[in-house]
C-alpha cells in the first residue's frame, strides 16, 4: 500500500472519457486527483467533451484517455491503413512465426460475382505456392544448415521454420486476413475512424463504423466483469464523421497533376534515393504530388524547384481548398531534413511502416513495378513456381477493376515509398533494421540508408552504425 503522503499517485484503469474529464479537471482546479475523480463520477463527461473538446477546440484534452481496440479478421491492406497514424501504438500479427495459409482470405466487397470468382482463383493459387514455398526453402535450409550440437532440435526447426516463412510471404497478398490491437488516445482514435471513414476501400470504410459503434457500447472483452460495463466513448462516436477534406484534396490533387504535370523524365534512380530539400515551399509541393503520381521524389522536386512561386502556389491552394476550420493541415506540409525515396517489397514496408517518427506516404499500388524474388527461392530450385504464381497475382491485378484489385497485391510485389525524417532517426532506422535478427528485404534498405547518407553527408554517414546485408546468422532470432 502505497504511503499516504506520497506525491505519486497510481490512478487504476477508467474508461477513457472519463479519465480525460478527470485529468482535464484536475488540470483546471486545485483539487487532489482524488477529488476531481470523486467528482467525474456524480457529473457527465459527455457534457465536458462537448463543450471543451468538440465545440471549444480544446484538443488536447482527449490525449489524457486512451483506449485498446482490436481488429479482428481484417484484411492486411486494412491492417497496414488502420496503423498509418503517427502518434500510434500496437503490432499486428506476425508473418514470421505464423503459417498464414489457414486462414482464407477477405474477397472486396467492391467486387461482383465473377470478379470475385477470379479474384478467388488467384488467391487460392497465391496461397499453395505459399505452403509449397515455405516446404520447399524449409527442406533447403536443413540440408544447408546443420544443426549446432548446443541448439535443441525443437528450437533448430522453429528457426528453421520462421526462415522458410520469410520467404514464403513474399506470396501472401493484401487479401490475406490479420489482427491488429492498438492503444491509442481519443483524440487519435477520433482522427484514425474520421480517416478510415473517407477511405476509398469499402471494407475499410465498414471497420471505421464499426469502431466507432464499438466506442459507443460497453467493451466486447472484459478484464473485470465489475467494472467494465461502460462505454468507452461515446462522445467520440457521435462526432466521427469522415475526413471528406482528406479525400476531397487528393482527388482534386491527382485531377491538377493528370491536366498540368509535363511527361515523366524517367530519371535513373536507385531503389533507395535521398534527398536533402533545400527549399521548404518546393518539399511540400512536391510531397503533396506525390501519392497522386507514379514519379519520384527528385523529379516531382525539380520540378517545383523550376516553376514560377504562382505555379507552386496553386499546388498548395488546390490542397487546401475543401480545408474547413476544423482540420488540420495536411501532413504533406510536414517537412524533416531528410527525404528517402524508395521503392521496396510490401512486406519490407509492412515493417518499415512501424517507425513512427517519420513523415509516411505512399503512391497507389499497381503492381507495374513488377517483383521481388528471395535468393533462397532459386537455392530451393522454386524459381520456376515462384514466378508463375506472382505473374499470375499481377496479370489477375491488370484485369480486375480498383480499387479491389489492390487486395491481390503480393508482398513481393515492389512499390513507391516516401519517408522524411531526421538524422536520429535515420541512424535509429539503419542500426536497428540492419542486424542480423531482421528481414533480408529491409536489412538491404536499412544498409542503403546509411549509404545514401555517407554520399550526401560524408561526416554523418560515418555515424550510422549498419550491418551489412551479407553478414547473416540464419540460425539467429
Amino acid at each position: 500500500m502505497p504511503d499516504a503522503t506520497s506525491r505519486v499517485i497510481a490512478v487504476s484503469p477508467m474508461p477513457p472519457e472519463k479519465a480525460a474529464y478527470a485529468l482535464a479537471r484536475y488540470s483546471r482546479s486545485p483539487d487532489s486527483i482524488h477529488a476531481s475523480v470523486d467528482w467525474v463520477r456524480t457529473h457527465d463527461s459527455a457534457k465536458f467533451l462537448d463543450s471543451f473538446y468538440f465545440q471549444y477546440g480544446h484538443a488536447s484534452i482527449a490525449d489524457l484517455g486512451h483506449a485498446i481496440l482490436c481488429f479482428e479478421g481484417v484484411s492486411e491492406l486494412a491492417a497496414t491503413e488502420i496503423e498509418d497514424e503517427q502518434v500510434w501504438d500496437g503490432q499486428a500479427r506476425s508473418s514470421r512465426y505464423q503459417d498464414f495459409s489457414k486462414s482464407g482470405f477477405v474477397t472486396p466487397p467492391e467486387f461482383d460475382a465473377t470478379q470475385a470468382a477470379a479474384y478467388r482463383a488467384t488467391g487460392d493459387a497465391l496461397i499453395a505456392a505459399y505452403q509449397s514455398i515455405h516446404a520447399r526453402v524449409f527442406e533447403h535450409l536443413k540440408e544447408k544448415l546443420p544443426r549446432p550440437e548446443a541448439m535443441k532440435q525443437d528450437a533448430y526447426e522453429r528457426n528453421l521454420a520462421a526462415r522458410a516463412f520469410d520467404v514464403a510471404r513474399y506470396l501472401l497478398f493484401f487479401g490475406v486476413p490479420t489482427g491488429v490491437g492498438q492503444v491509442t488516445s481519443i483524440r487519435t482514435l477520433e482522427k484514425q475512424i474520421r480517416r478510415l471513414k473517407a477511405s476509398e476501400y469499402a471494407e475499410i470504410r465498414d471497420i471505421a463504423a464499426e469502431a466507432a459503434a464499438a466506442c459507443a457500447a460497453p467493451p466486447g472483452c472484459v478484464w473485470d466483469p465489475e467494472t467494465g460495463r461502460e462505454a468507452l466513448a461515446p462522445t467520440l462516436a457521435k462526432y466521427g464523421n469522415p475526413d471528406d477534406h482528406l479525400s476531397a484534396s487528393l482527388a482534386d490533387r491527382r485531377l491538377w497533376a493528370a491536366q498540368n504535370l509535363p511527361a515523366p523524365s524517367h530519371p535513373n534512380l536507385p531503389d533507395v534515393d535521398l534527398l536533402k530539400p533545400a527549399d521548404t515551399l518546393c518539399d511540400i509541393v512536391a510531397t503533396l504530388l506525390y501519392p497522386v503520381t507514379d514519379r519520384p521524389f527528385r523529379e516531382l522536386y525539380e520540378l517545383a524547384c523550376s516553376w514560377s512561386p504562382a505555379r507552386r502556389n496553386e499546388v498548395v491552394d488546390i490542397a487546401l481548398r475543401s480545408r474547413s476550420r476544423r482540420d488540420d493541415l495536411l501532413r504533406e506540409f510536414r517537412s524533416a531534413p531528410y527525404v528517402y525515396d524508395i521503392v521496396m517489397d510490401i512486406g519490407a514496408y509492412r515493417d518499415l511502416h512501424r517507425h513512427r517518427r517519420c513523415q509516411q506516404f505512399r503512391q497507389a499500388y499497381s503492381g507495374r513495378l513488377g517483383f521481388e524474388t528471395p535468393e533462397a527461392v532459386g537455392a530451393a530450385g522454386a524459381t520456376a513456381e515462384y514466378t508463375t504464381a506472382m505473374e499470375r497475382a499481377l496479370a489477375a491485378m491488370r484485369e480486375l477493376p480498383e480499387p479491389g484489385s489492390h487486395y491481390l497485391l503480393p508482398f513481393g510485389a515492389r512499390s513507391r515509398f516516401l519517408f522524411k525524417m531526421d538524422f536520429a532517426e535515420a541512424e535509429y532506422i539503419s542500426k536497428l533494421r540492419s542486424g542480423v535478427k531482421g528481414h533480408f528485404s529491409y536489412r538491404k534498405i536499412a544498409w542503403e540508408m546509411k549509404q545514401r547518407m555517407e554520399e550526401l553527408e560524408p561526416q554523418l554517414g560515418r555515424l550510422m552504425e549498419a550491418t551489412p546485408p551479407w553478414i547473416e546468422d540464419p540460425l539467429t532470432r
